[in-house]
């Protein structure tokens, strides 16, 4: 039981990467707060973990700075304490640059930088203030260290996730609030099963590993980071890949 008695937040976490860091992060002794844009499907998601003991929900757009105070404020209210804060939640509107439009681009950026910065913002707010401090965990991708075709909004945000990510972690090592991101590689989600069978191939024809990633193997690396396995662990990146762009 790695994080027994902690509490968490996950954004995004009523389905995909997010749900896995949510089941993880519960299987582990955690009770957990799914914060997503969806209501419905969050409120699903924590009963399939369990129900109120260990898992709720609240619905959650992370690029309102009102709405994500909120559910960290529920997260403390729920649990006594907000001990590890998961910034996960994202979207995709892809297209290459001379197609994308100023608010497919605006969007990714709102959605997975702005959001990264408001959820740290707020999480680490809370995390100073009580004994223990906390852990906060962005999932930015490899899209960020690389740049993808196609992707210029999102590479950009992963990217800036980044910077943020070892920033944020220097303004509050001084409080045990530690902050780190993960950038996931070519995961097996439902998002990447859409994806015609030859682009599949390509991609995976790119990682050493010679296979594509399980959710799974994302949440595993998070609770790493969540957890005292990390306690003297901040400002870092870990890829979590197969080797794929190394």
């Amino acid at each position: 039981m790695l994080v027994a008695g902690k509490s968490a937040l996950v954004t995004g976490g009523a389905q995909g990467i997010g749900f896995a860091i949510a089941k993880r992060l519960v299987e582990e002794g955690a009770r957990v707060l799914i914060a997503d844009i969806d209501p419905e499907l969050a409120a699903a998601s924590a009963e399939q973990l369990g129900g109120p003991a260990v898992a709720r929900s609240v619905g959650c757009d992370v690029t309102s700075a009102e709405a994500v105070k909120a559910a960290v404020d529920a997260a403390v209210e729920a649990f006594g304490s907000l001990d590890v804060m998961v910034n996960n939640a994202g979207i995709t509107r892809d297209a290459t640059m001379r197609k994308m439009t100023e608010d497919q681009f605006d969007a990714v950026i709102a959605v997975h930088l702005k959001g990264c910065w408001l959820g740290t913002r707020a999480a680490s707010a809370v995390m100073r203030e009580q004994e223990g401090g906390g852990s906060i965990v962005n999932v930015s991708s490899i899209s960020g260290k690389v740049g993808m075709i196609g992707q210029t909004n999102y590479s950009a945000a992963k990217a800036g996730i980044v910077g943020l990510t070892k920033a944020a972690a220097k303004e509050v090592a001084f409080r045990n609030v530690r902050v780190n991101a993960v950038q996931p590689g070519l995961i097996r989600t439902r998002m990447t099963e859409a994806l015609r069978e030859d682009v599949w191939a390509s991609k995976q024809a790119e990682v050493p590993m010679g296979r594509a990633g399980e959710p799974e193997e994302v949440a595993d690396v998070v609770l790493f980071l969540a957890s005292g396995l990390s306690s003297y662990v901040t400002g870092t990146v870990l890829e979590i890949s197969g080797g794929r762009h190394i």
